[in-house]
């Protein structure tokens, strides 16, 4: 597969986006987090470029091999809190909102482990996410190239 075009030809396109991913990495979220549920909303979505992108800037904050290699099925591993679970829970019902939205008992699951605004803030990373998923999947951004702001300062 080929590119189709590069969006950072075209930053003012993608201004308000790279607004909110400067919000979503202040927002007091936990940067672990954070990597998990942008990385399982792209592996949901089937964007190779975000996959890969977020499986690197996640090693690079610190998380383990086996915690992104079970990800997928993070609901038979036993390597994620009982928030992380309630992150993802949200994310994966988030992206796939269906005719009835999300509904009232996973929202009380997720208030039982997130204040409303840090909830504001969770929903806030997978809108983005989804977001950029849906720049990169149709444009064909190429997976393989990036990488993360810790290595290339190191390189």
């Amino acid at each position: 597969m080929t590119n189709r075009l590069s969006h950072l030809d075209y930053p003012k396109a993608t201004a308000g986006l790279r607004s909110l991913a400067s919000y979503v990495n202040h927002c007091g979220l936990e940067k672990n987090l954070i990597e998990l549920v942008l990385l399982r909303v792209s592996q949901i979505n089937g964007c190779a470029y975000c996959i890969d992108m977020h499986t690197k800037d996640a090693r690079a904050a610190g998380e383990s091999e086996q915690r992104l290699y079970l990800l997928q099925a993070w609901r038979e591993a036993p390597f994620y809190s009982e928030r992380e679970r309630a992150a993802l829970a949200w994310c994966e019902a988030v992206t796939r909102l269906g005719e009835h939205g999300v509904s009232d008992e996973l929202y009380a699951q997720a208030r039982a482990c997130f204040e409303e605004e840090e909830l504001l803030n969770l929903n806030m990373v997978t809108v983005l996410i989804n977001a950029w998923n849906r720049i990169a999947i149709p444009f064909r951004a190429e997976p393989g190239h990036y990488q993360p702001a810790a290595t290339q300062q190191a390189a």
